[in-house]
């Protein structure tokens, strides 16, 4: 058990209406949304591909135009000349789709035939004579692809060049670029539509085991507390499926324990209650007004009895509530609590002629925990401590400062054998031979709340020999008090 920071009302809430995550949903998006994504990236990549796809088979037809116009060309004592006849030529610009523009240049530079349209090309800087090279460009405001080579007009490799250029619109390309990506993409209208029906049935039929667990759930009887099989159950559902299973035997513990509760609290009740009932028809058929008087004096110490055996019942019922309960925790000063503990019950150790004392650390022992529980801590040690030490005794509570901060109560009573030590923290355990009248609820209930707070409680022998030392250790670190927080302290060593 232990403590936790009260969370603030209306926490989860927005607007007055509760928000809940969809599983379902959250996968769905997850897988779409990248989808989505990736679809207008896959369009460009696709066209861009269908693209070079196009250019491929009309270079290659291109490039032997080409190479068939270089075959046609001579040069005489550095005149070039074309040997282009016009069928020739009117067959090779014969296009239905695209415009087909040619040219050459002489060894100056000059357009000796075809248009002269074709921008210049520059030599590359390590040219192989004879190589189609291929670039873009613009010819009267179309897009065309243009293949050219360079020609050596005598076989030095520095005599002059001679450049033959072929430029063609981009209709044919295009067209069979759409083509390509029309023939990608339609199947994909269809395949995504359908991709996203399958996912849709795969997430549904992935999280049916929950909605089974539903079913289930909602078939119970809400007496039934039985864990669920994990027989058959996948992978991912299994952990949630134990922790259930063991949720509900965390939540059969605290029933049983309400039951004990409910039954030992009835038991207790019974012994004062009749107890009382015997007092007062004794009174009422006393007479004299001294028989009457003492027979109200014992009516009036069973009734405090039994209101001190109620108080008792309900501080260990809340120190017992449920693991999961939340309360409000804050940083409380223990040698504080300890001086307030200690004026309250001077009094009755005064009464009792016993020497109360305490000892505390210098400064602030500062500890993370409930102030109301660790009050009835530290009240019911001290209350245990007068209850069992004779008239003219000793009872020092004391506070140390370590690695941990420690609660000390030391008493010079009867002392506990050391066999009972333990089973004195059972719940209305009581040492016979005690001589004093108590509920048998004052140790377990500090035991409870110790357990609540990570501390450790424990009952050690006087070194003086006479009487007993209760100790309890809490976790302390040493920060600025007043902040509410949830708990983290380490654990208290064994």
């Amino acid at each position: 058990m232990w403590l936790r920071r009260r969370r603030p009302a209306g926490a989860g809430k927005e607007g007055g209406e509760t928000h809940y995550n969809s599983l379902f949903g959250e996968i769905l998006d997850w897988m779409l949304a990248p989808l989505l994504f990736l679809w207008p990236i896959s369009i460009i990549i696709t066209h861009n591909v269908a693209a070079s796809i196009a250019n491929t088979p009309y270079d290659r037809s291109m490039a032997d135009s080409l190479r068939a116009l270089a075959q046609m060309i001579t040069v005489d004592a550095g005149r070039v000349s074309v040997n282009f006849p016009a069928p020739a030529r009117a067959l090779f610009r014969s296009d239905q789709d695209d415009v087909v523009y040619f040219q050459v240049t002489d060894l100056a530079g000059r357009v000796i035939s075809g248009d002269t349209d074709i921008p210049p090309a520059s030599p590359p800087r390590n040219l192989v004579p004879g190589d189609v090279l291929f670039r873009d460009g613009v010819i009267q405001g179309e897009e065309v692809r243009i293949a050219y080579l360079f020609l050596r007009a005598y076989p030095r490799t520095d005599s002059p060049l001679v450049l033959l250029q072929l430029g063609e619109t981009r209709n044919k390309r295009s067209d069979l670029a759409s083509r390509v990506v029309t023939g990608v993409l339609l199947p994909q209208f269809a395949i995504i539509p359908l991709a996203v029906v399958l996912v849709w049935l795969g997430l549904t039929r992935g999280i049916a085991p929950l909605s089974r667990l539903q079913r289930i759930l909602r078939r119970r009887r809400p007496s039934d507390l039985s864990p669920i099989s994990t027989i058959g159950v996948p992978e991912e559902v299994r952990p949630l499926i134990i922790a259930f299973n063991e949720m509900m035997e965390r939540l059969e513990e605290n029933l049983h324990a309400q039951q004990r509760f409910i039954a030992d609290a009835a038991h207790q009740m019974r012994t004062p209650l009749t107890g009382l009932r015997m007092q007062t028809e004794l009174a009422l058929l006393e007479s004299e007004p001294e028989a009457l008087r003492s027979s109200l004096q014992q009516i009036a110490g069973s009734a405090e009895r039994a209101s001190h055996l109620i108080n008792q019942l309900l501080s260990l019922a809340r120190a017992e509530s449920s693991s999961e309960k939340i309360y409000a925790v804050e940083r409380v000063d223990l040698s504080a609590l300890v001086k307030n503990v200690v004026e309250e019950l001077f009094p009755r150790a005064l009464a009792k002629q016993i020497d109360l004392g305490i000892e505390v650390c210098d400064g602030e022992l500062g500890i993370d925990g409930n102030p109301v529980l660790l009050r009835e801590l530290v009240k019911n040690l001290v209350d245990n401590a007068i209850k069992y030490t004779p008239a003219g005794g000793q009872v020092t509570v004391r506070t140390q400062a370590t690695d941990f901060a420690i609660l000390e109560v030391e008493d010079s009573g009867i002392g506990i054998p050391e066999a009972d030590r333990e089973r004195v923290f059972e719940r209305f355990y009581r040492v016979l031979g005690s001589g004093e009248d108590g509920s048998g609820l004052g140790l377990p209930i500090v035991r409870e709340i110790a357990e609540l707070h990570r501390a450790r409680a424990t009952l050690n022998p006087n070194p003086s020999g006479r009487g007993t030392i209760a100790q309890v250790v809490f976790p302390c670190s040493f920060q600025p008090a007043g902040a509410n927080r949830e708990l983290s302290p380490a654990p208290v060593p064994g």
